[in-house]
């Protein structure tokens, strides 16, 4: 586990090693907790007194929400990113939880894993930038929400990029790899629906300004991810109509593959039906009686019936070309 603690005041920055000796100090104190267990998360929340059916639900991965308590604002987020899975190479919507915990004048984050949002705020802060500095411990929250939200936009430019190769194929190509590759966006499109829909809602309570920990000037920055997050699932809701289009084509095309093997199945049969029948009625073979074919024994009746069959065979491509169906 990496367990960090710094408190910055006036302009200056002062790194602790003991939590308790970080939370007393003057100022405003920040602690983040990654790659931790459930138990070295719970030990950082005592010495802030969070409850830890908060570090339960971080734990078990429940959906993104923002709740208030009586000394501080817990705000459970989700980052994503598309990954490799464990068990197929394909890859797929991978997200981790991360608990934003918002106090009066200290802010902590907790997280079963590095998060790339907590790390570029937290270099932010050891250089002394100043809108960090001096707005709170709401403000360097919203910089860490911030920075999950907008790695949500690189997961929307990558699932269109694979939406844009599937729209290029699927006019064309009947593989079943087109299919595959359609019906892997639409789980990763549901997938991201599934941490942004709730995301939307988390943030619109930390824009509405109703925590008591969220100053006022800082409402209008959670209303600013707020609208982010609104586009995020706008884009999701699209793309999902772009994949469910591009499903409908494929199998549009795939029944016009279809249709046209049947079609040329059809005319092949019809052409050799009456070849069939020929065939079959002079293969008999009947002689030495009055109702013998009187051709068996004309020295030119095989291949006369040789010619009519070709004819026959000609006339019937020619019908079928006019029609189109060839």
């Amino acid at each position: 586990m990496t367990t960090e603690a710094v408190v910055f005041v006036d302009g200056e920055i002062t790194q602790y090693d003991d939590l308790d000796a970080a939370k007393a100090a003057q100022g405003t104190t920040w602690v983040r907790a990654t790659e931790a267990s459930e138990g070295e998360l719970l030990d950082v929340a005592a010495v802030f007194d969070i409850h830890p059916l908060t570090v339960e639900d971080l734990v078990n991965d429940v959906r993104p929400k923002t709740e208030e308590f009586r000394n501080y604002t817990f705000v459970l987020m989700k980052t994503a990113r598309l990954r490799k899975g464990d068990t197929t190479f394909n890859e797929e919507i991978r997200d981790i939880p991360v608990g934003v915990y918002i106090g009066d004048d200290w802010v902590v984050t907790l997280s079963a894993a590095r998060i790339k949002a907590i790390d570029t705020t937290w270099e932010a802060v050891l250089r002394e930038d100043e809108r960090l500095l001096e707005r709170g411990p709401d403000f360097t929250a919203y910089r860490v929400i911030d920075g999950i939200v907008d790695g949500y936009f690189d997961v929307l430019d990558q699932l269109e990029d694979q939406i844009e190769a599937i729209e290029d194929e699927v006019t064309t190509s009947t593989d079943i790899e087109t299919l595959e590759a359609i019906n892997a966006v639409r789980r990763d499109l549901l997938s991201f629906r599934k941490v942004s829909w709730p995301s939307r809602e988390a943030v619109g309570i930390l824009a509405r300004g109703d925590p008591k920990q969220i100053q006022q000037p800082t409402e209008k920055y959670y209303r600013d991810v707020y609208d982010h997050i609104v586009q995020v699932v706008d884009l999701i809701e699209t793309y999902r109509d772009l994949v469910s289009g591009a499903r409908d084509i494929y199998l549009n095309v795939l029944s016009q593959s279809t249709n046209d093997v049947m079609k040329t199945l059809t005319v092949v049969a019809t052409i050799v039906l009456p070849l069939t029948l020929v065939t079959g009625l002079f293969g008999m073979n009947f002689a030495g009686s009055a109702y013998n074919m009187p051709e068996l024994q004309w020295p030119y009746a095989y291949p006369t019936v040789l010619l009519g069959m070709f004819l026959i065979t000609i006339i019937l491509v020619v019908y079928f070309r006019e029609r189109s169906f060839l």
